[in-house]
């Protein structure tokens, strides 16, 4: 029996090849060659209501894009599907589909590539930040309209993910090293804290209560003028700093009260002074132990050095409080020189806990580690240090401590400066 499209053989039904393929099979008479006809001619309407109601989705959808892979996966079922019919019309269909949704798809293509190339600018004009808090917001943002871009051309997509991936990371591995810095020199922050309640301790259980109470005084401005640690670990290191010092205050005073009035005997009811050093030999003194700090200030830290500068910080301790006029430079120079070895030391951790293969780096490779982190640190300090002076203009108290307080501070940021462009010289000149 034959058909426009077909034909029967040895109860066979054959479709008629079309598009370059030959006649196949696609079943056999059951009941009656008429009835068979029939169902195959019916199995036809269905599939050209399949490729009807594909056309009607693509036109009523707004993202006509996602109907790409559906109508190549309809086309290849129909140059296998079992029916009789006229497929070629269909298969037509079907490509001036495909054309229509492939214009589409590389129009979106190229206002996706657009739109990322704008979020990368928009990325590496804010990856370089140090507001964290609220740079960390905008990429959040950025990576949000980065996710609801569609994708670019497959030639492209490697590239321009990259480029994002570079901004992105510069981004929050720079964050993630400041935090990392902050952490250490919280802890080291945390060290001179723990070192002042001793000095405190030291003090009150001194026999000389004027020299305690005078060492009381030093180490609390010393205390405001230290850096920042968690409040719940600088809590417990207050509560008895200022404990210690509020005993050798109330000590002091009595002292002062009952002590005997002009006229009254002096030789009864005193304190023992431990014999003085003159100006003169505090002079010397504080010259040698500049020196000594000098000497442990050139070239690398080590565990040795920093315990003999801990030595000599405790002899420094044990000179009066007020030094001779004449000392004032051998006295800034011992503190300078007392900054830098511990500065090394920190940078030195620093360095260790950033980089897990410090140690396998040569000499030149640890010295460039030594040089960034310390071009990092110095522009944090010099922002911080700006933000205080800022702040200083903005918020001026008449309280009477208050511009001594504020000149001590920016002094001490101002040192932190020379300390760090001191090191940063010394590493660059080697």
């Amino acid at each position: 029996m034959e058909h426009p499209y077909g034909y029967i053989k040895d109860d066979k039904v054959y479709l008629k090849g079309f598009l370059n393929q030959e006649d196949r099979v696609i079943g056999e008479v059951k009941e009656n060659e008429a009835s068979t006809i029939k169902y195959f001619e019916d199995r036809f309407e269905l599939a050209k209501k399949k490729v009807a109601d594909l056309k009607k989705d693509i036109e009523e959808n707004q993202n006509k894009g996602s109907f790409l892979m559906k109508l190549i996966h309809l086309r290849e079922s129909l140059m296998q599907y079992d029916a009789l019919g006229d497929f070629v019309p269909l298969i037509n269909e079907l490509n001036e589909q495909e054309e229509f949704l492939d214009e589409i798809i590389q129009a979106n293509r190229e206002r996706n590539l657009e739109i990322k190339r704008g979020l990368i600018e928009e990325a590496r004009a804010i990856m370089n930040d140090t507001d964290w808090k609220e740079t960390s917001e905008k990429f959040r943002d950025i990576k949000l309209r980065w996710i609801k871009t569609g994708p670019v051309s497959p030639e492209l997509k490697d590239e321009i993910e990259e480029a994002f991936k570079e901004t992105t990371d510069t981004f929050f591995e720079n964050r993630k090293n400041y935090f990392e810095g902050l952490a250490l020199q919280a802890e080291e922050n945390i060290k001179v804290y723990e070192s002042l309640v001793e000095q405190a301790r030291e003090a009150f259980n001194m026999q000389d209560v004027k020299q305690a109470f005078e060492i009381s005084k030093r180490i609390q401005k010393q205390w405001k003028e230290s850096g920042k640690v968690p409040a719940e670990k600088r809590q417990p290191l207050w509560d008895e700093f200022s404990r210690l010092n509020n005993k050798i205050f109330g000590r002091f005073k009595r002292t002062m009260q009952n002590r005997p009035r002009h006229g009254q005997g002096h030789g009864h009811g005193g304190y023992n002074h431990p014999p003085r050093l003159r100006p003169f030999e505090v002079v010397k003194k504080i010259e040698k132990l500049a020196e000594s700090m000098r000497d442990l200030s050139l070239g690398d830290t080590s565990p040795e050095k920093i315990s003999k500068a801990k030595r000599l910080q405790a002899e420094w301790k044990s000179l009066p409080p007020k030094k001779p006029r004449e000392a004032q430079q051998y006295s800034r120079l011992f503190v300078f020189f007392t900054d830098i070895v511990f500065e090394k030391s920190f940078l030195h951790k620093l360095a260790r806990s950033k980089y897990d293969n410090y140690y396998d780096m040569d000499e030149q490779e640890q010295k460039q580690v030594k040089i960034s982190i310390m071009k990092d640190l110095i522009s944090r300090d010099e922002k911080e240090l700006e933000t205080v002076k800022e702040n200083s203009e903005n918020f001026r108290s008449h309280e009477p401590d208050f511009e001594t307080m504020l000149y001590r501070k920016i002094s001490a940021y101002k040192r932190k400066l020379d300390v760090k462009n001191h090191i940063i010289k010394e590493l660059s000149n080697k």
